[in-house]
């Protein structure tokens, strides 16, 4: 009972830490004039991942490496199949030529990447799968390469959608944006903590491994941000919103917060099989091959049940196979 409070709690914690540190840096960013672009491409981009981020360097550090991975993984399967499904179940989502040319091919350049990065013994003929540190300093690498992209993309573009949300950002006084900001971090660090003890006990309990536990349970309630975000978006009639807050979501996990994992403490990849890491490189492929040949850029509601049939699929896979 006290695993199941530990990992609720630890989860609660997580979600409300990481948007009140959100709130909090957003408005002191907000007072002391920064540009909204670079509030949105990092402090408010920064708050979904935020959870994926607590999780798996927490994990990291108390040793649970499949937690680590296992999050991030099943992260991005459940971001691409089931919120994308979800949300083209609520309204047809339109891509946009930019996301589809550029942004979806890096997901499926970073899913490869981690897959080579995670294959020692049969490109190496090493005694085990690992991610070295240098495997996370590469990992770091490519993500400042993508911020740099992106920040380059976002100010020739204007990026409307960006100083929409700085105008929506409250600015609160430097005191409480301050508490806001350390009350948050200290929720992410300890509700990180306690979930990963959480999880990794009810691993043990329910004799299943830690790497079935953060390909799911794990990976669905860190994702819970994108996937309201995602879901509310759609509501409003900006279904469009979804895919970018997919895909920035899922090289986020891979470059930053793999990659911050990694370089912190070698991971050793015992749970995670190459299933599920082909599992998310042919789901961002199948996301690609949909928009472009189908739907002419856009995934109808009968292609998003299709994306949750194949996540259910996945889930039973894995159920089936403990």
């Amino acid at each position: 009972m006290l695993d199941v409070v530990f990992l609720v709690g630890g989860l609660l914690l997580i979600l409300f830490g990481a948007s009140w540190l959100t709130d909090g840096a957003s408005s002191v960013a907000k007072r002391f004039n920064i540009p909204p672009i670079v509030i949105g491409l990092t402090i408010v981009a920064f708050g979904t991942s935020a959870p994926e981020l607590a999780v798996s360097v927490s994990s990291a550090i108390q040793g649970s490496a499949d937690l680590a991975i296992g999050n991030v993984v099943g992260s991005n399967i459940f971001n691409i199949l089931l919120i994308v499904g979800c949300t083209a179940l609520v309204a047809p989502i339109t891509i946009s030529e930019g996301t589809l040319k550029v942004e979806i091919p890096l997901t499926i350049l970073a899913s490869f990447i981690l897959v080579i990065l995670a294959s020692d013994i049969a490109l190496a003929g090493a005694l085990s799968d690992s991610l070295s540190r240098a495997d996370g300093l590469i990992l770091l690498c490519f993500f400042i390469i993508f911020l740099s992209y992106t920040f380059y993309v976002a100010k020739k573009s204007g990026s409307e959608s960006l100083e929409t949300q700085a105008e929506e950002i409250h600015v609160m006084s430097f005191l409480k944006s301050s508490l806001f900001i350390v009350i948050g971090l200290a929720a992410l660090v300890f509700g990180g903590k306690i979930f990963v003890e959480g999880s990794s006990d009810i691993a043990r309990a329910l004799g299943v491994s830690e790497s079935v536990i953060g390909l799911t349970l794990v990976a669905g309630g860190t994702s819970l941000p994108e996937l309201a975000t995602s879901v509310v978006a759609s509501l409003k009639k900006n279904p469009e919103i979804a895919i970018g807050n997919v895909v920035g979501s899922s090289l986020f996990n891979i470059f930053f917060v793999l990659g911050c994992s990694a370089t912190i403490t070698p991971l050793e990849i015992g749970g995670i099989t190459s299933f599920d890491l082909w599992t998310m490189v042919v789901s961002t492929i199948l996301l690609f091959v949909v928009s472009l040949c189908f739907g002419k850029r856009i995934i109808k509601r009968s292609e998003g049940i299709v994306f949750i049939l194949l996540y259910v699929g996945y889930v039973t896979y894995l159920i089936y196979n403990i």
